[in-house]
């Protein structure tokens, strides 16, 4: 049984049409700002986005989530502009529910977490991180396939009869579950020799560079360690985290560790999934945030990054607040940034601006933290 989820043809001329379900408690910015940020991801995972459109609900209809009336339209609309796949700014969608989308649109119909699922898939180099994406993907196949299964029956059973389609949802289900297992215990495994390598750094100042998704982390840290670590501009461009020696003067060294972007929404099963790679946050002795300047919800990004540390309980932690890509931001941006976070940094990794502050900061913490140890 193939695991991917990837439903998104590679070809140049994959045409899509976004929804969004804005309901009576959302925010109407936040829905706006999350479905731009779905085209963006969209994009990235190689389609072109022809038509978005937000539908106000007061709840979700349980068959088709939205009206029959709104369908309609996007059918016509589908029609007109050759459409061939539909996606939903939903992470949660029943497999039912994606059913009778598709059989009523005569068009593929995805969510979020599959737009996500996808660029993560396209994304991974090291063994590691395909080990996580494939077992995101699995978590995220497993409880569905019983949604499947009246597919799956009629593909090979006549009327009356109970066909193979069950027998084949049993087989896959142990496939997967044993697929899981075998995938975790190689996780395990890589977990263990990250904290072996950690006790061969204890003595070392070690900091985590975290942020929301194409924020610059990458930049930054190449910028500081004077390396060349894979940099792009786009969604989560790096999936592995990677640890560089960065010298501040000559008596100061830390080690920086880059880490995956984080995004609003993000799915449950890629945080899990992901653990032996984030656990690299937990047992930093310091984080730095970095924010993109030029960002439509600064503060919407920063709140979301700091959801998920809490998350992954390792908010207790001195943090270097560092708002990056001022180079593209006007100076009435900054300002205001400098008005809201007067104790933060303002700079670019690009340009090299706001860098010696930086490093003036970063030793600062370092100096704090052998005081500290002297003091015992």
């Amino acid at each position: 049984m193939d695991a991917s989820v990837n439903r998104i043809s590679p070809a140049a001329d994959q045409r899509a049409l976004l929804v969004a379900v804005q309901q009576s408690a959302d925010d109407p910015e936040e829905v706006r700002d999350s479905l731009d940020e779905l085209t963006l991801l969209v994009a990235t995972a190689g389609a072109i986005v022809v038509e978005t459109m937000v539908v106000k609900r007061a709840s979700f209809d349980p068959a088709y989530l939205i009206g029959v009336g709104v369908l309609d339209r996007i059918k016509s609309i589908n029609a007109d502009c050759s459409i061939r796949l539909v996606v939903v700014d939903l992470n949660t969608i029943k497999p039912a529910q994606v059913r009778n989308l598709e059989e009523y649109l005569g068009c593929r119909v995805v969510g979020r977490t599959e737009i996500i699922l996808d660029i993560f898939a396209r994304r991974a180099r090291s063994a590691e991180s395909k080990i996580q994406v494939e077992l995101a993907q699995l978590r995220y196949i497993l409880p569905r396939l019983k949604g499947l299964g009246g597919v799956l029956s009629r593909l090979g059973g006549g009327i009356g009869t109970r066909g193979p389609g069950e027998k084949m949802l049993e087989t896959d289900r142990r496939h997967i579950i044993r697929r899981i297992s075998a995938l975790k215990k190689k996780l395990d495994k890589i977990s263990r020799h990250r904290q072996l390598v950690r006790k061969s750094r204890d003595r070392a100042f070690r900091g985590a560079v975290v942020g929301y998704t194409n924020a610059g982390k990458s930049t930054l840290i190449n910028r500081l360690a004077k390396d060349d670590l894979f940099v792009e501009d786009r969604l989560f461009a790096t999936l592995d985290s990677f640890t560089r020696t960065v010298y501040i003067n000559d008596d100061t060294t830390i080690l920086l560790t880059d880490t995956v972007g984080f995004i609003r929404n993000l799915p449950a099963n890629l945080i899990e999934s992901f653990q032996s790679t984030l656990e690299e946050i937990r047992h930093a002795d310091f984080l730095v945030h970095v924010v993109d300047c030029t960002a439509r919800s600064i503060t919407g990004n920063r709140e979301t990054v700091e959801r998920e540390l809490a998350r992954l309980e390792a908010f207790d932690k001195p943090v270097l607040l560092f708002f990056n890509k001022a180079d593209a931001a006007t100076p009435e941006a900054i300002e205001r940034i400098m008005i809201a976070h007067p104790s933060a940094l303002v700079g670019s990794a690009a340009t090299g601006s706001g860098i010696d502050a930086l490093r003036s900061a970063l030793q600062d913490l370092s100096e704090r933290r052998r005081k500290f140890n002297r003091a015992g």
